[in-house]
């Protein structure tokens, strides 16, 4: 892997991924743009002890706009976007809209490929052995920064889901502090190691799911994936390699050479869950990561008992329905599954590539 960092015409910082050592990434990006404004802040919720990012500069992001218009294509001719090159591998780059940033972290915008047409159940292992090295680089790169405490990388797909543009790509989010969700598994993790003795809750929930078996969906000699015996998403699968590791940065050969296949079975999988002439299914795509600040709060608790895992799931509950969040689980945070997560496992199982 080759990585060549550049600046857009505002000062936005540019990284160019590819997987041959001699390609050449010197193109300027010839837009005048002003520099970039932004006005985020974090604000904590008294009540739930939560953040929330109020971050009103967004209000004017790009919406849906044509695909001869598409800012994450490669600039051609006249046609500049915020690809300065005429091609590119994978490129990541601060995000112009960020959600966070400055002091209360930052935001940047992962294309997985040139191909405005594809998706990432498209790439060829080596291009998504690529995404995976360069998430792997960003995770190192922005744990340094003074205001970030986690590191997020993740995909949204498909319009329901709220994707604004068209073009296969993802985001990683950079926070100053540790998310909610981590903060509740890591006091499960403590909890469950104080009660058992100094046994590892996510190794116990993969020996589970191992161990009984109807739930698995695939697994590989460094992967296993299963939909979780409590199942918040009507199809849910959760990745874990196998042995345990807090973060990207953990994983061994052996496991980075087998992610591409087992994410890309995944995903095409996903595709056909609801059968032939069906759209593409819409999903979330969410890696886990243990956070790089102090974990004090979580007694006994340290750095390497978290699991890195990647959760992906579909709002889809079934041909043309939506899975909404109303009333128990926007109001309550207590959700409502339609589809047990064993007939889940079984649907993934039954559309498995030949």
């Amino acid at each position: 892997m080759k990585k060549t960092s550049t600046r857009l015409a505002d000062g936005r910082e540019l990284i160019y991924y590819d997987s041959g050592d001699n390609t050449v990434r010197d193109a300027v990006d010839r837009r005048p743009l002003e520099p970039t404004v932004t006005s985020s802040q974090v604000r904590r919720d008294p009540l739930l002890g939560d953040s929330v990012a109020i971050a009103s500069h967004r209000q004017g992001r790009t919406y849906h706009p044509p695909a001869n218009e598409c800012p994450l294509c490669p600039s051609q001719g006249g046609r500049l976007s915020e690809i300065p090159d005429s091609s590119y591998d994978v490129v990541v780059f601060e995000n112009r809209f960020p959600s966070l940033a400055g002091d209360s972290g930052r935001c940047e915008v992962v294309c997985f490929t040139s191909d405005h047409d594809s998706s990432f159940a498209d790439l060829t292992e080596e291009q998504a052995g690529l995404v995976l090295e360069a998430w792997t680089d960003r995770t190192a790169e922005l744990s340094h920064l003074p205001s970030v405490e986690q590191v997020f990388c993740f995909e949204n797909r498909g319009e329901e889901i709220g994707v604004t543009l068209g073009h296969p790509h993802g985001q990683i989010y950079a926070y100053p502090f540790t998310t909610p969700r981590t903060a509740l598994m890591l006091r499960s993790l403590a909890a469950h190691k104080e009660a058992t003795g100094g046994q590892n809750l996510f190794d116990d929930v993969v020996a589970r799911e191992l161990a009984e078996g109807d739930r698995i969906v695939l697994e590989t000699e460094s992967w296993v994936a299963f939909v979780p015996y409590a199942a918040h998403w009507p199809y849910e699968v959760h990745l874990y390699p196998k042995r345990r590791v807090p973060d990207l940065l953990g994983l061994d050969e052996e496991a980075r050479t087998e992610f591409p296949q087992v994410y890309l079975e995944l995903l095409r999988r996903f595709d056909r869950i609801f059968g032939e002439g069906e759209p593409p299914t819409p999903y979330i795509a969410a890696w886990h990561q243990a956070p790089f600040g102090a974990l004090a709060e979580f007694e006994g608790v340290s750095r390497d008992d978290f699991a890195l895992h990647l959760e992906l799931f579909t709002i889809r509950r079934t041909s043309g329905k939506l899975k909404f969040l109303a009333g128990s689980e926007s109001g309550m945070s207590v959700f409502i599954n339609d589809v047990p997560p064993e007939a889940a496992a079984q649907r993934l199982r039954e559309v498995a590539s030949s």
